[in-house]
């Protein structure tokens, strides 16, 4: 649970609004950074035939930073591998910046690249620096030419220190930051990020999700994360797409949709409690949380205006000392659960055949005179 306004919270309503969603949805397949229109992918034949993707469709605004959530097998891989070419669909169109993916994937690959998990993505024996210039290279530029653009990638990822450094020898969440700086090394328009934050500490993760935000709104980059860590998806996100049972549930910007779900309520701490009054304000009001200690207690309640008035003269008349009240309101973790819980069979969705993890598109695999394990 949040309680009161944060700056992400001002931030984003600086940012984001319902007009961004409208623009998104009238987008067309020429001027959407990415649209998919009807994508459908089923493994299998007969009995064992699993859809992982039924008819998904959204787009993505230039410069728009989207996140794409679903709990696990819910078929955000095979729509992601689908929009970057890696699985061919049954049925539907993507394309990427006006460019058909499935028709020309080739021209689609000048526009887009991508950091998938698990993935081994640069080469290990060459230090940082030399492998933004070699996936600037690959992508037909001069690496002499975007040296700069490398130089503040480097800092701005807190990895100048470590640029003539072997990735080999880095920690996880360097690496992690190495392969991020190696997706924007290139000249790219869009750029697909799955789990951006994994392996790095607080502050890292911090910087990571600034910079992020700063990219989209001074170069205009497209970008989709998908991640578990909803504070990343609420700091960073202009609006979230999430799948379940391989169908888009919700399109939402992420202020309206945490404004659609929010359930008035309050955190108020009392002194002066005992157990006679607690059962009292127990029985006449939907108290939850409750934590007692001593004479003092701190809980949670769910009511509107007439409710609020209601318990503070309860309190007033038991002679509580009112400590502190706060609002409360649900955030984007708690609105995904409540979201995604239920299936129609009342099971947890799973596409079964696709992994939630792919090696990184574009770049070739590091493993011939990679990282040499």
């Amino acid at each position: 649970m949040t309680t009161g306004p944060t700056d992400t919270d001002q931030a984003r309503s600086d940012g984001a609004s319902g007009d961004t969603n409208a623009t998104s949805r009238s987008l067309g397949p020429d001027d959407a950074a990415i649209y998919v229109d009807g994508l459908a992918k089923t493994f299998g034949d007969g009995a064992d035939a699993v859809t992982a993707v039924d008819d998904v469709s959204f787009t993505v605004a230039p410069g728009e930073v989207v996140g794409l959530l679903g709990p696990n097998g819910a078929g955000k891989t095979t729509t992601i591998k689908s929009i970057l070419g890696l699985v061919l669909p049954d049925d539907g169109a993507v394309r990427i910046q006006g460019v058909d993916v499935h028709a020309d994937p080739r021209a689609a690959y000048e526009h887009v690249d991508a950091m998938l998990e698990g993935a081994r993505n640069d080469y290990w024996r060459l230090t940082v620096r030399e492998n933004l210039r070699y996936f600037a290279a690959i992508r037909g530029q001069n690496p002499d030419a975007v040296a700069d653009r490398h130089e503040a990638l480097l800092d701005n990822l807190d990895l100048a220190d470590k640029a003539d450094t072997a990735v080999r020898e880095l920690s996880r969440g360097m690496k992690q930051k190495v392969s991020l700086a190696s997706v924007l090394a290139g000249d790219v328009s869009v750029a697909f990020l799955d789990e951006p934050t994994l392996g790095l500490d607080v502050e890292s993760s911090l910087k990571l999700r600034r910079e992020l935000r700063r990219l989209a709104e001074e170069r205009g980059l497209t970008l989709v994360l998908s991640s578990h860590d909803m504070d990343v998806i609420e700091d960073v996100c202009d609006r979230v797409v999430i799948m379940n049972e391989g169908r888009v549930i919700v399109d939402d910007t992420v202020e309206d949709l945490l404004a659609g779900f929010e359930t008035r309520g309050y955190r108020i701490t009392v002194r002066g409690v005992d157990d006679a009054t607690l059962d009292d304000v127990r029985e006449r009001f939907e108290l939850s949380d409750v934590q007692r200690t001593a004479d003092r207690a701190r809980f949670d309640v769910a009511a509107d205006t007439e409710t609020f008035y209601r318990l503070t003269d309860a309190m007033e008349a038991h002679g509580l000392d009112v400590a502190s009240v706060e609002t409360v309101q649900p955030d984007l973790a708690e609105v995904f659960v409540e979201m995604t819980s239920a299936t129609p069979d009342g099971d947890p969705a799973s596409d079964g055949a696709e992994p939630e993890s792919e090696p990184r598109t574009n770049h070739p695999p590091a493993g011939d005179g990679g990282d040499g394990r």
